[in-house]
């Protein structure tokens, strides 16, 4: 079984529209989220949006730090590096 993969997101709420703006020069991964960042509905968000892009079921997407900030450690279970890497080359893991 693969083990988790991590990384860093960088979420901008109320960005007009959900979805990955691909991988900064810094290794980080950039998304948006329509929602605001109110009582957790840009985390959601994320979380629906990074599941939706890695075809792997919500429950396995995790923020796992920064919760309240702009940039987030997000944890994907049982999903190896290769898969994450694959999907966005450049990716800080």
């Amino acid at each position: 079984m693969p083990a988790d993969a991590r990384f860093i997101v960088r979420l901008t709420p109320r960005g007009g529209a959900d979805r990955v703006d691909g991988v900064g020069t810094d290794g980080v991964l950039r998304a948006r989220v329509t929602a605001p960042p109110v009582d957790e509905a840009a985390n959601r968000a994320l979380i629906r949006l990074l599941a939706d892009e890695l075809d792997v079921a919500a429950g396995r997407v995790s923020i796992v730090s920064g919760a309240g900030a702009r940039s987030k450690t997000v944890v994907i279970e049982s999903l190896g590096p290769e898969a994450i890497l694959a999907r966005w080359p450049g990716l800080r893991l």
